[in-house]
């Protein structure tokens, strides 16, 4: 396996656009206090039919896939020992440690009794017959276990080489169980909501909502890597990492090949592909998930389009945008708890959950300017005419 260095990137952290994030942070932390102090009623637009709403299906659901990025990383180059994919793994366990902690948090936003919270880490307290116990459960011990793997990260920013030889030891346990608990959560969010049954339309009820779940955690987790890669070299002036993405490229359209055609029979079997054809809000929406997956795989399957940032930056969003969609799919928009039940989000809701994506961001953009995150890189004026992009630069992966 090949080792590669990191380094800070530097630079001013208090721009226009990290202060309007920060307003939005704020503001999210207003309605929160309000929810807090006066309950959920106060703050959102759920009810007795909708007994969540966007924290859970976004900030948790979506978010805790967001948060894959570094399992899929790890499991690529520490169990397989894909070396190439070094450079991305730093960014993508930060990546993970803040979807996943954000997720954690999300969660206590929509516990009526959020102040018992702490009682899932009380084993007498715990509900074993309970089908989210193994989630939760999962996710706290998957969160400790991401601040153990960037722990490395900070002892090397404060150079604390005999800590960090240290962790070296015995790090490889933490990668192991690292690569094992999402697969363990993230298939359980789907089992979770097979207990929905009528409720959940047909297309999306079935037996095979396991494997569903753990495959856009999959998918979703690369497409999150070269997402933020990509973005990260545009907003930074970085060189475009192309060569390197090139291979998640091609995992994540067999990926999504797998989804798609997996989904289809499923449909097919349970008889309900007809109901894609129904005038309905639900209907609509799956054809907007099954287009966002075809359009993944036609601009990420052919070869000569992994060597273009621009078609390598729309794929990774049609397929971030595909599983998200999905999730979505399965917790709300084909959710259906009778006649008379209704939800949308309120201003609230939306206004907090955007302070959580925006909490995320500022944490990015404060993390990789001080800590040792991005890989370093040498820039080289004839790599960068190699790109087709003047003024940027390309990244010496010789090493």
């Amino acid at each position: 396996m090949s080792t590669h260095e990191h380094a800070p990137i530097g630079g001013r952290l208090f721009t226009r656009w990290f202060l309007f994030l920060l307003a939005i942070v704020l503001i999210a932390g207003v309605v929160l206090g309000e929810r807090f102090i006066f309950g959920l009623g106060a703050a959102t637009n759920l009810n007795d039919g909708y007994p969540w709403g966007i924290w859970i299906a976004i900030d948790l659901i979506i978010g805790t896939a967001l948060g894959c990025g570094g399992f899929v990383t790890a499991f690529l180059v520490y169990i397989l020992n894909k070396g190439v994919y070094h450079p991305l793994a730093r960014a993508g366990l930060m990546t993970s440690l803040f979807g996943y902690s954000l997720g954690g948090l999300a969660v206590m936003f929509d516990l009526g009794r959020w102040w018992q919270g702490y009682n899932i880490m009380l084993p007498w307290l715990i509900n074993p017959n309970s089908v989210l116990v193994e989630t939760a459960l999962c996710i706290f011990a998957y969160t400790m276990v991401l601040m153990v793997e960037f722990a490395p990260t900070v002892l090397e920013r404060f150079r604390m080489t005999r800590s960090r030889k240290t962790l070296h030891r015995v790090l490889f346990f933490f990668t192991g169980l690292g690569c094992l608990l999402p697969m363990m959560h993230q298939s359980s969010m789907g089992t979770a909501i097979v207990l929905l049954g009528y409720k959940l339309s047909p297309l999306w009820q079935s037996q095979m909502l396991t494997v569903f779940f753990l495959l856009t955690a999959v998918s979703i987790g690369f497409a999150v890597v070269v997402f933020e890669s990509a973005l990260s070299s545009v907003v930074f002036d970085r060189p475009f990492e192309t060569r390197i993405l090139a291979g998640l490229c091609g995992v994540m359209a067999w990926v999504a090949v797998i989804f798609l055609a997996l989904r289809g029979i499923d449909l097919v079997r349970l008889g309900a592909i007809g109901l894609a054809f129904d005038a309905t809000t639900p209907a609509a929406s799956f054809w907007v998930e099954t287009g966002l997956g075809v359009a993944a795989v036609a601009l990420l399957m052919p070869v000569r389009n992994r060597s273009n940032p621009r078609t390598i930056f729309l794929g990774a969003t049609a397929l971030l945008l595909h599983g998200a969609l999905y999730r979505l799919n399965c917790y709300l928009i084909g959710y259906d708890p009778g006649y008379g039940w209704h939800y949308f989000p309120s201003a609230g809701e939306i206004l907090v959950t955007l302070g959580v994506f925006s909490l995320h961001v500022l944490l990015y953009l404060a993390l990789v300017r001080h800590l040792p995150v991005l890989h370093a890189v040498e820039r080289s004026t004839d790599a960068g005419r190699s790109t087709g992009s003047p003024g940027r630069l390309a990244i010496d992966q010789s090493r």
